[in-house]
């Protein structure tokens, strides 16, 4: 028989030995203790074309190479609870969706139900009209409709987020960054972001140093890779020239919770993703 004082012991013990490695890791000459991803996804974009082929075939496909998340932008046309049937036949889960900033304002019912029916945490608006953003006023009346939309998200229990492509890291006449602009007037208990790596990398942004000039608001990443420049075109995630090892080692610090595999125009959409999933398998950090 078990008792109190020994299952205690056997915890405490066990609580010692979870934290060796990194009391290990601390010690001056210690060997280097690596990280791997324990899970990622797949945004779901990327397999479009097959997924208008057949959702079922397509997600078994995902979740055969590995992925044990994927990130919608769009439903294919089918109800939300069909494919929470679906990703739970395949145990994969489904974190978050790219939703336009106009469906979300105009119709912010429909989409907080869909996404709790399909389990969703975030909301994510995958992109704006830069062509009516032209100045820093434009973009902080759009951080404005962010906050708002950001607090009937969490007023449900969810979040809202944005996603940058490359323009959001190109200077403006005055020389501020939509990015910055859009990070430093957001309220952190609102409005979180998924930085696309790839897209910030194009616009020759850091993103180390957005991870360190603003911690704990890149909740999720797309990954994709790209080739030697000045062409920097799109690549499967390791067959390119990103250091992801140095970007994930940062993970803490950005907050990342979700890596997002994406590839806009793959050649074969389901051999990418696999790639993509092999590579990542073995990547330490």
């Amino acid at each position: 028989m078990t008792t109190r004082r020994r299952f205690l012991e056997s915890v405490s013990a066990a609580a010692a030995l979870a934290a060796l490695p990194r009391a290990l890791h601390a010690l001056p000459g210690a060997p280097l203790i690596r990280e791997r991803l324990d899970r990622f996804g797949v945004q779901l974009y990327t397999v479009r074309t097959e997924m208008q082929k057949s959702i079922e075939t397509t997600l078994a496909a995902v979740a055969e190479a590995g992925y044990r998340e994927v990130e919608f932008a769009g439903y294919f046309s089918r109800e939300p609870a069909a494919l929470r049937a679906q990703l739970d036949a395949l145990k994969l889960t489904a974190p978050s969706a790219h939703v336009s900033l106009d469906a979300l304002e105009r119709d912010w019912p429909r989409q907080a139900a869909a996404a709790k029916a399909l389990g969703h945490r975030w909301l994510i608006v995958a992109s704006v009209d830069t062509s009516k953003l032209p100045s820093t006023a434009e973009w902080k009346a759009l951080a404005g409709r962010f906050a708002a939309v950001g607090k009937r998200a969490v007023g449900d229990g969810l979040r809202f987020g944005y996603h940058n492509h490359n323009v959001e890291l190109k200077p403006l006449a005055d020389g501020a960054r939509p990015l910055d602009i859009l990070l430093g007037e957001t309220d952190p208990a609102l409005v979180d972001f998924e930085m696309d790596l790839y897209w910030a990398m194009a616009a020759g942004a850091e993103p180390l140093d957005y991870f360190a000039k603003y911690p704990g608001r890149f909740r999720c990443v797309h990954v994709k890779d790209g080739s030697p420049r000045p062409e920097f075109a799109m690549r499967d995630v390791g067959s390119g020239i990103i250091d992801w090892a140095r970007i994930f080692a940062k993970h803490q610090q950005a907050g990342i919770e979700h890596y997002f595999v994406e590839h806009d125009q793959p050649t074969d959409p389901l051999a990418s993703i696999q790639a993509s999933a092999k590579y990542l398998k073995q990547l330490s950090f």
